[in-house]
């Protein structure tokens, strides 16, 4: 009993520190966001956060979560690396300021365009796949 109560407290610490995760790189895509649309911040790392955000912020994954594995491995792998990414290409004193104000906004953007970019990008991959399938 004892033991099980043990892996009952270190599921609960996981847990916690993956919503604590999950809640910075919420803030991060935010910022990402506010990055995207700021003319202070290098055109590179503004066409990147652009896409980042839009992708972040759409209702649709590029994988969807129901397969097994690769479906989280966007949102676990991909989306973190490429917002560190993003971030070491803002300025420091930029960033900070972003930061700030991404901290301050309440409501989670949503990007309608991301959502139809994934979805065109989906529909030229299945219209390649028949093609060739049928030949």
């Amino acid at each position: 009993m004892e033991r099980l109560k043990g892996w009952a407290g270190a599921l609960k610490r996981w847990a916690g520190a993956l919503k604590r995760w999950a809640g910075a790189l919420k803030r991060r895509a935010i910022l990402l966001w506010l990055a995207a649309r700021d003319s202070r911040v290098p055109w590179a790392a503004r066409l990147l956060a652009a896409g980042i955000a839009a992708y972040a912020f759409s209702p649709i994954d590029l994988i969807p979560d129901v397969i097994p594995v690769l479906g989280l491995l966007d949102e676990l792998i991909l989306l973190p690396g490429l917002v560190w990414l993003v971030l070491r290409m803002i300025p420091a004193g930029l960033k900070a300021e972003l930061g700030a104000e991404a901290a301050r906004l309440a409501a989670r953007p949503v990007s309608r365009g991301g959502a139809v970019a994934v979805v065109a990008l989906w529909a030229v991959v299945l219209g390649l796949a028949a093609w060739w399938w049928l030949g």
